[in-house]
């Protein structure tokens, strides 16, 4: 199982460098640098020839060498995942990760097929980013922490944590949607300056453009309050939980960093390599804090239970399920 989580690592690491090639295409306008598919300028994609991958054919064709290994090592981990796995819920959710990447190939291919449509360019973004929660997630599930130290704690029990813990994740996701609309619309730089927008608190005239702008601004700002919110609960009342300290930190640390890179986004005036860092850190944004509140929920997943049950007859001297007299 150890093993299996080491995979899982390094699949997370390979989908954020997934994630960072499609923004970098997408921030140079390089979707359709490769005009056919599922081959490359008629050459099976594997057998281009490496001296012809320049400007964009070397974006496009780059991320989808990166997404080919990407599904290659996915089917890996369900084939893995179904051999060692014990926990069905578990081999179910790497079966699904293979599916969610299946379905990614195939809206990439739609995408320059039917010449980037927006609402499927939209959905490759998200959905993009739901591969990588389903990997991260899966990471923290095959891992010891999560067998051994997070399922022997007492449930929280704390209304409020669980709210922002689920909040906080949703209106990231949210947010990333609002800026793949955003981006695939043009309308990076429809307020061309920060924090003002065209020197004023509010749009003195507004567009589709500037309407998506100003939308993801406003999400920007409510992911902050609720992030902050949830930090400072952690902090002040359950900071002994380092299971959930440590995660909040950095969850704060990840938020900090993509403020920044929103606003030198616009004063670059869309730089492609920090406009792609920005994509590249909301996907870290939204990891963290669905790893956190799996954290936080951790009593409702099976395995937890019966961590707890083990760790009861042991300390009573019974078997395992045995009910104590």
């Amino acid at each position: 199982m150890r093993w299996l989580h080491y995979y899982l690592r390094l699949l997370a690491a390979a989908s954020l460098l997934l994630i960072a090639a499609g923004g970098l295409v997408t921030s140079t306008d390089s979707g359709l640098a490769v005009p056919d598919w599922p081959n490359t300028y008629g050459y099976f994609m594997f057998a281009f020839p490496f001296s012809k991958m320049v400007g964009g054919i070397l974006y496009e064709h780059g991320h989808r060498l990166i997404a080919s290994v990407v599904g290659l090592m996915t089917i890996g981990l369900a084939v893995w995942a179904w051999r060692v796995e014990s926990r069905a819920w578990v081999r179910r959710l790497s079966w699904t990760a293979l599916a969610a990447v299946i379905a990614q190939g195939l809206l990439g291919g739609i995408t320059v097929i039917y010449l980037l449509p927006k609402p499927i360019s939209i959905s490759h973004a998200g959905l993009a980013q739901l591969f990588f929660a389903l990997v991260v997630s899966l990471g923290i599930f095959t891992s010891a922490g999560w067998r051994a130290r997070f399922g022997r704690s007492e449930p929280l029990d704390d209304p409020l944590l669980a709210r922002l813990a689920l909040a906080v994740p949703a209106l990231v996701y949210v947010q990333i949607l609002l800026g793949a609309t955003m981006r695939h619309n043009d309308a990076g730089l429809a307020i061309p300056d920060f924090p003002l927008a065209f020197g004023r608190l509010f749009p003195p005239e507004w567009s589709l453009g500037i309407s998506l702008h100003f939308a993801h601004r406003l999400g920007a700002v409510a992911v902050t309050v609720a992030a902050v919110a949830l930090i400072v609960r952690i902090l002040r009342v359950h900071r002994h939980r380092r299971e959930l300290a440590r995660p909040a930190l950095l969850l704060g640390t990840v938020l900090l960093a993509q403020i920044g890179l929103g606003a030198w986004t616009v004063w670059s005036g869309l730089q492609p390599h920090i406009n792609t860092a920005h994509v590249a850190t909301g996907g870290l944004l939204w990891v963290v804090s669905v790893a956190l509140a799996l954290r936080v929920h951790r009593a409702w997943f099976g395995d937890a239970s019966a961590i707890r049950a083990t760790r009861f007859a042991t300390s009573t001297g019974d078997a395992p399920g045995q009910v104590p007299a």
